[in-house]
């Protein structure tokens, strides 16, 4: 399920990690740089590659002045 795009924004977003508790702290370091990293959830609207609409929740990391990274499905909602 990599190939999505967002249609509208996330919402219900939530902190379900932060700093020494991300198990990818390291890769995330070496791959975009140091940062406040957080790893983060929340619920959007978006369309799968097949076309299908669908909520779905979503998981990826942020750090300030970085951005979002390594955005994923986790499950999608019906």
């Amino acid at each position: 399920m990599d190939d999505f795009e967002f249609i509208g924004q996330i919402d219900e977003i939530e902190t379900i990690a932060a700093g020494r508790s991300i198990r990818d702290l390291e890769i995330l370091r070496e791959l975009y740089r140091r940062g406040n990293w957080r790893k983060r959830k929340g619920i959007a609207i978006v369309r799968l590659a097949s076309g299908r609409i669908c909520d779905a929740e979503l998981h990826w990391y942020e750090a300030h002045g970085i951005g979002r990274r390594k955005v994923k499905i986790k499950r999608v909602l019906e």
